[in-house]
């Protein structure tokens, strides 16, 4: 990589993070099994992780499907300045009610695209139904870019399909569809097929993000296969950092997370760098 004291300095924004309170009704995926996620994460404490990992600004993702979620991150954005952007929540099985919801999170500057829990949803069509679909093609209209949490297995088959059939729509997987690097051989093969089917879609994207798994390692050597696959598939210009602050801290720490991917984009080009840590997300999301 270029020397960037030459250069100029890379900025570093973080495109996946997420905060929250816990409270009745609140986040029912979460609970004591895990550990040390299961408490509040602030505005105040992000600011402080991101800081010590020489990273500026980062987005807020949302991680409940509620408006509450959603109302509490665009708060904190209004409150801080390096919150970039937001991407927040719409019930797409309701169109009406999903046309109302986004029209009021559009006269948030920072509102910058949308998410739902799909990888929750037992049904393995949800991206597929008239309804869903229907929801999405108003984000496409809007030109609001829409995330897939955790594709792989069940829905990652799905959003080649999406994409084609929703031109106008911009889909950013989130954790490169989150590879079973832990699984087999063909499980691996069939997520890379099935990611590299993704971005031969001009209007998709992806999140080098989320990589943390139970029973394997988390370095770069590790990850070799999983980053080739994603550069060559979607190239420097569709992919984008996420350090999936907290949910990366029992897998690895926040520190070693932007330190492994660092590592990984530090073999590209001045350019090709900048993109990842900054550039693609900022274009992406219009932050």
């Amino acid at each position: 990589m270029a020397d960037e004291a030459a250069e100029g300095a890379v900025e570093r924004l973080d495109a996946h993070l997420h905060l929250w309170e816990l409270g009745e009704g609140r986040y029912p995926w979460l609970g004591p099994q895990h550990g040390q996620l299961f408490r509040n994460y602030d505005a105040g404490e992000a600011r402080q992780a991101l800081a010590a990992a020489g990273v500026q600004r980062a987005i807020l993702v949302q991680a409940d499907d509620t408006p509450a979620d959603t109302v509490a991150m665009l708060r904190h954005a209004a409150g801080n300045d390096w919150i970039a952007g937001v991407v927040g929540w719409l019930p797409l099985e309701d169109p009406r009610a999903a046309a109302a919801l986004l029209d009021q999170w559009r006269e948030h500057p920072k509102f910058c695209g949308v998410r739902t829990l799909v990888h929750d949803d037992p049904r393995p069509d949800v991206l597929e139904l008239p309804a869903v679909r229907e929801s999405l093609g108003l984000l496409a209209a809007a030109g609001i870019p829409f995330d897939v949490p955790d594709a792989f297995p069940r829905h990652l088959g799905q959003v080649a399909a999406l994409a084609a059939e929703l031109p106008g729509l911009t889909v950013v997987v989130d954790h490169l569809g989150k590879p079973p690097r832990a699984g087999s051989a063909a499980d691996m093969d069939r997520w890379e097929r099935q990611l590299r089917a993704v971005a031969a879609l001009p209007n998709t994207a992806a999140k080098v993000s989320g990589l943390h798994c139970n029973g394997a390692a988390f370095d770069p050597e590790a990850l070799a296969r999983v980053w080739t696959a994603a550069l060559e598939a979607f190239g420097p210009d569709r992919l984008m950092f996420g350090g999936d602050w907290p949910v990366s801290l029992p897998g690895a720490g926040y520190g070693r997370t932007v330190q492994v991917a660092g590592a990984l984009i530090g073999s590209l080009s001045h350019a090709e760098a900048a993109a990842i840590w900054a550039g693609t997300a900022r274009r992406v999301y219009g932050q």
